[in-house]
C-alpha cells in the first residue's frame, strides 16, 4: 500500500494521557459539575444497576480519555528509513509533568522545514490521538501545529493515517486493536510492560513517566511495522530500532 518514498514521509506517533487531577476532589467546583453531568453518560462494564459507579469512581477510572478532563503526559513518535536498503525505525518521545512544555516541544519538531509534507499516523489516531491533542492544545492555549488544524478541510484533505481505517478497507463497523493486528502479522507485541489502564497509576503514584515513554514507544513501533506489513515489507528487527 506505501513506497518506501511515502514511508519515509511518515510520523508515526502515539499519546499516553492521565486524569487532569490526581483526586476528583481536586477539580474546580465547576468542573465537578461538569464531570457529575459528563459521568451519566460514561458506561463501566463492572457497574450494574444494583451498584452503580460513583462520579468520582468514573472520574478516576476514565476521566483520561477526554481532553476536557484529562491532559497528555507523553507523545512518542518514529520514524522509518532505509541506509544499505535495510530498514531502522527511530524513536523519540515527549513527556514529563509539564504538558505546555511537551506540546511547545512537539509542535516545535513538527514545524521544522525538514518535516514539510509529512504525515501523522497512529492506530486509531482519527478519533483519539489526533483530536485529543488538538484539544489539549487549545487548552493550553497554544495554536496547535499546522497538520493538526482541520477547520475547513475535507477528511481527505488532513494529513492524518490511521492503520486501522486503513484495516478496515471501506469496512465501518470493525474496530481492531492494534494489539491483534500485532499478532495476526506476527509483530511482537506492544503491551509487554503494562497497560493502559494502568497509566494514570503510574503517573499519579509512581510519578515514573520514564516507563510511560517506554510504554508510549512501543505502540509507535508497532504501529510501524504494522504499516510496514500493511506494505508487504520485512519487519525491522530489534537491533535496527533506535531509540
Amino acid at each position: 500500500m506505501f513506497t518506501k518514498d511515502a514511508l519515509k514521509q511518515i510520523l508515526f506517533l502515539d499519546i499516553e494521557t492521565v486524569r487532569s487531577h490526581k483526586e476528583y476532589s481536586e477539580l474546580s467546583a465547576g468542573m465537578q459539575h461538569m464531570w457529575a453531568h459528563k459521568a451519566e453518560s460514561v458506561k463501566i462494564k463492572e457497574e450494574d444497576a444494583q451498584n452503580p459507579w460513583t462520579p468520582e469512581q468514573k472520574f478516576l477510572d476514565r476521566a483520561a480519555i477526554y481532553a476536557e478532563f484529562g491532559r497528555i503526559v507523553c507523545i512518542s513518535v518514529g520514524y522509518i528509513l532505509w541506509e544499505n536498503e535495510e530498514a531502522h525505525i527511530k524513536i523519540k518521545s515527549f513527556y514529563g509533568t509539564d504538558e505546555a512544555l511537551l506540546l511547545t516541544q512537539f509542535k516545535q519538531m513538527l514545524e521544522s522545514s525538514k518535516m514539510k509534507g509529512w504525515q501523522l499516523c497512529a492506530h486509531n489516531g482519527k478519533e483519539f490521538d489526533f483530536p485529543y491533542m488538538g484539544r489539549r492544545f487549545l487548552l493550553n492555549r497554544i495554536v496547535p501545529p499546522r497538520v493538526l488544524q482541520t477547520q475547513g478541510k475535507k477528511p481527505w484533505e488532513t494529513s492524518f493515517l490511521d492503520s486501522m481505517d486503513l484495516w478496515k478497507f471501506g469496512d465501518y463497523k470493525s474496530y481492531t486493536k492494534l494489539e491483534l493486528l500485532c499478532e495476526a502479522f506476527q509483530i511482537p507485541s506492544p503491551k509487554s510492560d503494562m497497560n493502559g489502564s494502568q497509566v494514570g497509576e503510574v503517573f499519579w503514584n509512581d510519578g515514573d513517566v520514564e516507563r510511560i515513554a517506554r510504554y508510549c514507544e512501543e505502540d509507535v513501533i508497532a504501529t510501524a511495522q504494522v504499516l510496514l506489513s500493511f506494505s508487504c515489507m520485512d519487519l525491522v528487527p530489534l537491533e535496527r530500532i533506535h531509540r
